[in-house]
């Protein structure tokens, strides 16, 4: 039943009253990592994401849940869909850091008494610098060639713009480099894919129908996501709002010009002049990427591109890291298994550094090899290609 054909037939079975929802049902749906392997896979192209999304959206109404698994959910979402909030949280999370309470919580053996789902919080905190909260965003960046080639939009996200904000720094410099002015909306909010991939199906219409309004504003050629999770649902929103006519035309209109950084780049001819970087480098496969969208060769191009990266195949790369979206939050002893196997993986390899198209990717990633007392920088192929443009060396990415 922890298949997708065994979810498949529970789903049935609910649908036709043969079975009854009850917690040992949840939990078969919790499960699933919604990483979208199988459809990839399937060869009669069963559109199993639909069917997860759809299942999941009944159980945030009638599943069975504890007192606390909700209020957990809800604190979740309360948060991470916001990126005002999530900036405003990382101010305590960099005093955590630097004044030296974090290492303390850690030797001290306190975080083995706490609630799993509260440890893994902990773990899963990102490494926030003094600079990634000084960090604005330009509404406008011009070309930096004699004349632009495009005008491109940047969805900024939530998580990437509040943690990892370089990532989108390095996207605006390679763009405009590249010969294009860059737009970043004002105002723009959450994409929704959280929220979606959780069952939350409400909240992520709303969500989703304020950024198609945001960017129905704006006359641009394309627009651009450098976050894999929000690529995957941006892309989707023809789908989900198939029945709706009053935004059904405009929410296909608006899929339609979404591409990921990485398939934008590689689809265009480079005129940036790429400088050489000497590292071995080793690319993982998000699945919202790899499997949701089918991009795959294009992020692997972008850094073969760059002279003297020596690019490294994880094995078994097209298996899931554990993050998920929210699931290493919401099933943390799992994700554990999944994603230790993922860090065995990639330390096979003996990277120096770790190449990946998804911040909860990094995060999930890195918090594994960190518990294995292993250092290995992470970045998005993006910040590794724009380090190569403007011939800068690569120790300011993060360590796990």
């Amino acid at each position: 039943m922890d298949s997708p054909r065994g979810r498949i037939d529970l789903m049935k079975g609910l649908s036709s009253g043969v079975i009854v929802l009850d917690e040992t049902v949840t939990a078969h749906f919790d499960r699933c990592l919604a990483c979208m392997a199988c459809v990839t896979a399937c060869p009669s192209g069963v559109r199993y994401d639909l069917l997860i999304e759809a299942q999941r959206a009944k159980l945030e109404v009638s599943a069975p849940r504890t007192f606390a698994d909700r209020v957990f959910r809800e604190l979740i979402f309360a948060l991470f869909p916001y990126p005002n909030r999530l900036k405003a949280a990382s101010v305590p999370l960099l005093f955590y850091a630097k004044s030296g309470l974090q290492m303390l919580v850690r030797r001290s053996g306190l975080l083995a008494r706490l609630p799993l789902r509260l440890a893994q919080l902990e773990a899963l905190s990102p490494n926030v610098r003094i600079s990634d909260l000084r960090t604005p965003l330009p509404e406008f960046t011009a070309a930096r060639t004699e004349r632009a080639r495009g005008r491109v939009a940047l969805i900024a996200g939530c998580v990437q713009r509040s943690f990892f904000p370089n990532v989108n720094a390095a996207t605006i410099r390679v763009l405009a480099a590249e010969g294009y002015d860059v737009l970043v909306p004002p105002s723009q909010g959450c994409c929704g894919a959280l929220s979606l991939h959780s069952g939350r199906a409400g909240e992520a219409k709303r969500f989703a129908r304020a950024l198609i309004r945001r960017f129905a504003r704006e006359n641009v050629d394309a627009i651009l996501i450098n976050a894999a999770g929000c690529g995957s649902t941006l892309k989707q929103y023809a789908e989900i709002f198939a029945g709706e006519p009053k935004l059904r035309d405009a929410a296909r209109a608006f899929s339609d010009t979404v591409q990921d950084i990485n398939e934008f780049v590689a689809s265009i001819e480079p005129i940036a002049p790429r400088q050489p970087i000497a590292m071995r480098v080793a690319y993982h496969d998000a699945c919202h990427l790899a499997h949701a969208q089918r991009i795959t060769a294009q992020p692997r191009a972008l850094l073969r591109g760059i002279p003297g990266v020596e690019l490294l195949e994880i094995p078994d790369g097209g298996q899931c890291c554990g993050s998920a979206g929210t699931y290493n939050m919401f099933e943390p002893a799992s994700a554990r298994e999944i994603g230790e196997r993922k860090a065995e993986n990639v330390l096979s390899v003996k990277p120096d550094l770790l190449a990946s198209a998804n911040p909860g990717c990094t995060v999930q990633i890195q918090s594994l090899l960190r518990s294995r007392g292993a250092k290995l920088p992470a970045a998005h192929p993006i910040e590794i290609l724009d380090a190569s443009i403007a011939g800068r060396k690569l120790d300011a990415f993060r360590n796990a």
